[in-house]
């Protein structure tokens, strides 16, 4: 298969690559200093390329995130909004809307997000990340829809947050309580293609419980 992973450079990225590297899989990595995935032109001009060499993509894993709170509802920077508006939801919708045909070409394919419990349970001080959130589910429910008879699937992954090794090593004492590993996260990914794609289309799978 052909796996395009959107903000791979983090912890999250490598795990997910290197799932799929493991199981004989061609992964595609990209990050803001190969792609700038906020220029709509380049993101249209990287799913050219593929489409050039593979001829089709099969999996399109968007991790591009960011987190902004602040102290109170009050309080609230509307700034925040516009950076997580553009790394949570601009990026986001250049990215479907460029590899939707090569997903469809695919027969087989999946898109997959990663949100936040928050999207649902919006708190006081988080009003900019929760919103953000639940707009670009809305947006990959659309793409779902889009999705639908082709054999492709949009899924969305809800997690409190994540955790990697560097965070445990950081804070050896702490508990993580909720939290998903980056690891399992990569596992439910590489887990949404042993179900038929009607069956995960336009759902939230909640890795927290």
């Amino acid at each position: 298969m052909i796996i395009l992973v959107t903000g791979a450079a983090g912890p999250t990225g490598a795990a997910v690559t290197e799932h799929f590297t493991k199981h004989g899989h061609t992964v595609i990595g990209v990050d803001k200093d190969d792609v700038d995935l906020l220029d709509r032109a380049a993101v249209q001009e990287l799913a050219a390329r593929i489409d050039a060499e593979h001829g089709r993509v099969d999996g399109v894993v968007h991790l591009v995130g960011g987190w902004r709170g602040s102290p109170s509802f009050d309080r609230t920077d509307l700034a925040d909004w516009d950076t997580l508006h553009d790394l949570l939801i601009r990026t986001l919708q250049h990215v479907s809307l460029a590899f939707e045909p090569l997903l469809r070409k695919s027969g087989n394919g999946r898109f997959v997000i990663v949100s936040a419990k928050a999207a649902g349970k919006p708190e006081t001080g988080g009003a900019a990340y929760a919103a953000a959130k639940a707009a670009a589910e809305a947006w990959t429910l659309s793409l779902a829809d889009a999705l639908r008879g082709t054999g492709s699937a949009a899924t969305i992954l809800v997690v409190k947050a994540l955790v990697n090794d560097a965070m445990r090593a950081a804070k050896p004492e702490a508990r993580f309580p909720g939290f998903t590993d980056v690891r399992d996260l990569a596992e439910a990914i590489g887990g949404l293609y042993d179900q038929p794609a009607d069956q995960i289309n336009a759902t939230r799978l909640d890795l927290t419980t």
